[in-house]
């Protein structure tokens, strides 16, 4: 915490030096990251709801409410508020579906992921096992150094699954025909292809130029090399998102792999000013597309009362 704190003072000092046209690039190129990926996912549910009259402004609508929440939110909890909006606004939709159409979103994200990341250890741009420990920051790294109670959480969760998958035993041939059907797009290869793979690489365009033009907006050098450093910290930081945004796992792997290329100030600055300018618009586009959604912004009492209602159903 104390870290963070000093990283964010660190980007307030230098507020005035930052470019900012660079930086509204920068943002703009977030806000189509987010249509990219909405147009995916629209033609995700369409494959699966073929009768259903699917809308784009709705998948966005729930798509930027999820990522609002997920701005201040550990652990994705708002993909349970995008699961929401989506059943109620796509006619006889159920939640296993939609699910599964939020599972088959990633697929290209962990190709494309898997691929920097190894090219990152082939490279040796990340840390080894060896470095880890003395990154204090990592959040997930306290499973490592409490390797016992790393061991009970996962007992618990290995207990918890087991003893949910007994009680939905009557009800598994159902549950797996729904969730097949969140896969439909996949048995269209070429709709795969030029409705969904498309767009999300638009999405990963417009992150390569968000981080270019971040890099500048901060003055640091905007090089391939250091584009594709920034890329795999953040595709890291999302793995186990313990924390809002996964800060602590970004800001400490950016500290170490930009070591001596940049000053540490310089670094956490960039760091810190890159996830408040990123939370900020989420939370913005966020905050405008729950109440616009859902005509409230109290939408965790929406989602616990629609879920107590599937449990009596």
């Amino acid at each position: 915490m104390e870290g963070l704190l000093d990283a964010t003072s660190s980007f307030f000092d230098q507020l005035t030096s930052i470019a900012w046209p660079l930086l509204g690039l920068a943002v703009l190129c977030h806000l189509g990251r987010i249509a990219s990926r909405t147009r995916a996912w629209l033609s995700i549910v369409r494959a699966a709801y073929p009768e259903a009259a699917v809308r784009w402004r709705d998948t966005f609508g729930a798509y930027a409410a999820g990522i609002g929440a997920n701005a201040i939110l550990p652990g994705r909890g708002g993909d349970l508020l995008r699961l929401y909006i989506a059943k109620h606004r796509v006619e006889g939709s159920t939640y296993p579906t939609l699910g599964a159409t939020m599972l088959v979103e990633t697929i290209f994200d962990t190709l494309v992921g898997s691929i920097l990341i190894g090219w990152a250890l082939a490279t040796g741009v990340l840390p080894g096992l060896g470095v880890l420990p003395d990154l204090p920051a990592i959040d997930w790294l306290w499973l490592f150094r409490n390797p016992q109670a790393g061991a009970g959480i996962l007992f618990l969760l290995l207990v918890v699954v087991t003893v949910v998958a007994l009680f939905a035993a009557r009800r598994v041939t159902e549950f797996g025909e729904r969730v097949r059907q969140g896969f439909a797009v996949l048995r269209e290869p070429r709709r795969y292809v030029r409705r969904v793979a498309l767009f999300q690489a638009f999405d990963w365009g417009f992150r390569i130029a968000g981080i270019y033009f971040f890099l500048r907006a901060f003055g640091l050098a905007a090089d391939a090399h250091n584009i594709f450093v920034v890329q795999v910290t953040q595709s890291l930081s999302t793995l186990l998102p313990l924390t809002p945004g996964g800060i602590g796992t970004e800001q400490a792997l950016l500290v170490y792999l930009f070591e001596g290329a940049a000053a540490s100030s310089d670094i956490l600055s960039f760091s810190v000013g890159v996830k408040l300018v990123v939370i900020a618009v989420n939370l913005t586009l966020g905050t405008i597309a729950t109440f616009v959604m859902l005509k409230s912004f109290r939408w965790r009492r929406a989602v616990k009362d629609d879920a107590a209602a599937v449990e009596q159903a």
